[in-house]
């Protein structure tokens, strides 16, 4: 296994020891090293296997240092194989492995001849580019694959196979490469007795509830698993004109609705001032911030439990199935699942002690949960940059989802209808603050990896689907009326 910085990083020492990788006309430091461990480091162009930094050496240490602070930054990639055999005709890497992560590091667990495994349900291949990958919604990196013959060995994986059968097949797949698949979760080791049910050898009770597809959606359209570019970057600018905001008419006479809507000095109804007062907030008064009394009032709005029952599942033809609990909120929800919580990342609140805390909407009631600063700093930059705000939110509004909610009783549409609800509720926290006099603004992008940290919580079980920023607008602070991701 080599570690190797990506093609366009360049290492680059100062007089002083301080070492920095620079890359797109940016630089980023890490630390200052000795002169023997700077040259050393050049080799990480060309790679520099794992092994060879393991020792006790101070100038092993130094590598090993660096190597691991350039891993933390995304800086790296890993090559499985060895400078003589790790290319293949046409001096095409065979194997690399792209983390996904910002702290993925490869670990080679221990692998028995007998032990029988199989290719996990949720990985799969697919051309990018002109190169194969190998990618699971579970993993933190993604295997690129140069050599066909490897992708075709990968594939017979579908069926169980043990490991001193796949080493003795004709030496297409490596140790090394297996340690690999099995420790990121594309490949799983099972039990010989169970293989006719791979579906529930596979992970938890929450996994086994999860589609394909879902899983690979919420993992490929949320930050924390993935390292493609994401947000407002305007991808096809260039390429395709925009679309214009108003559809063009379809051909044809059309019916004049405006003479029906009532005369013009005709009252609107409460609920259609809401609607055409809501607006997007992204700069808050730090010098009068949101109160606890009103932080209650919203969240009774627009979130609370309103009554709790159970009944059970009704199959048809007098089919009963089990009791099913119900707890539902103002908004509505597909099956009367609300699958969807609402954590709190505060920052500025009247009566609230900056923190996290976790929303009981049974018992309207906060919930402090044990955060690290960094974590909520971190949390509350993010979402002051993705709205492209002067300042951080006064409180941050983390919708998460409990997944099996929705998955127990819906196939294929599980986490369509998770994010149908994200959108109600979204809606209904704008109404409702604004009905206050406060502001907000819908966030369009989450870090599943980083809430996942901050509650301890995996990310297949509950996780972000959704944002809302939170505060007492600035005078004048209303912005444009678009949530941007």
């Amino acid at each position: 296994m080599f570690a190797r910085l990506l093609s366009r990083i360049t290492l680059q020492p100062a007089m002083d020891g301080q070492l920095a990788a620079r890359f797109d006309g940016q630089a980023v430091g890490l630390g200052q090293f000795s002169a023997a461990a700077s040259q050393r480091a050049q080799g990480l162009h060309g790679g520099l296997p794992l092994a060879s930094f393991a020792a006790d050496g101070a100038v092993d240490k130094e590598i090993d240092l660096l190597v691991r602070r350039l891993a933390r930054r995304g800086l790296l990639e890993y090559v499985v194989g060895s400078a003589a055999d790790g290319k293949h005709r046409g001096g095409v890497d065979q194997v690399v492995i792209e983390p996904q992560a910002p702290d993925y590091w490869p670990r080679m667990p221990e692998l028995g001849a007998a032990d029988l495994v199989v290719l996990s349900r949720f990985a799969y291949l697919r051309r990018r580019g002109n190169d194969v990958v190998l990618e699971s919604p579970r993993a933190a990196a993604l295997i690129r694959i140069g050599d066909p013959q490897i992708a075709a060995a990968i594939a017979t994986l579908a069926i169980p196979q043990s490991i001193g059968t796949l080493l003795r097949a004709d030496g297409v797949l490596s140790e090394a490469l297996l340690a690999v698949l099995l420790d990121c979760s594309m490949l799983l080791r099972i039990d010989p007795a169970h293989t006719g049910d791979l579906r529930a050898a596979e992970g938890d009770d929450d996994l086994v509830m999860w589609d394909f597809h879902d899983l690979v959606f919420h993992t490929r359209s949320t930050e924390g698993r993935q390292a493609n570019p994401l947000g407002g970057l305007y991808p096809y600018a260039g390429i395709l004109p925009p679309l214009p905001a108003v559809r063009p008419r379809w051909p044809g006479p059309a019916i004049d609705l405006q003479p029906l809507s009532g005369p013009p000095a005709q009252p609107l109804a409460p609920v259609a001032r809401l609607l055409r007062a809501r607006q997007s907030t992204r700069s808050f008064d730090d010098r009068k911030p949101i109160t606890l009394g009103e932080l209650s009032r919203l969240l009774d709005g627009a979130a609370r439990v309103q009554s709790q029952w159970q009944a059970p599942v009704d199959f048809g033809d007098g089919d009963i199935g089990p009791v099913v609990d119900y707890a539902p909120r103002p908004y509505p929800s597909g099956g009367a699942a609300y699958a969807l919580e609402l954590y709190l990342t505060v920052a500025h609140c009247e009566g609230l002690a900056p923190g996290f805390y976790h929303y009981d909407a049974a018992a309207h009631a906060l919930m402090p949960i044990e955060a690290r600063a960094a974590e909520r700093d971190t949390l509350l930059a993010a979402a002051a940059f993705a709205m492209d705000a002067p300042a951080t939110p006064q409180v941050l509004i983390t919708i998460a989802a409990r997944f099996g909610r929705s998955a127990w009783k819906y196939s294929a549409i599980a986490y369509a209808l998770v994010l149908k609800e994200v959108g109600v509720l979204t809606q209904s926290l704008y109404l409702v603050a604004t009905d206050m006099g406060l502001g907000g603004c819908a966030i369009g992008n989450s870090n599943i990896d980083l809430f996942a940290k901050m509650t301890g919580l995996d990310v297949h079980v509950e996780g972000p689907v959704g944002q809302f920023a939170l505060g007492r607008a600035e005078p004048e602070g209303f912005d444009e009326d678009v949530a941007e991701p």
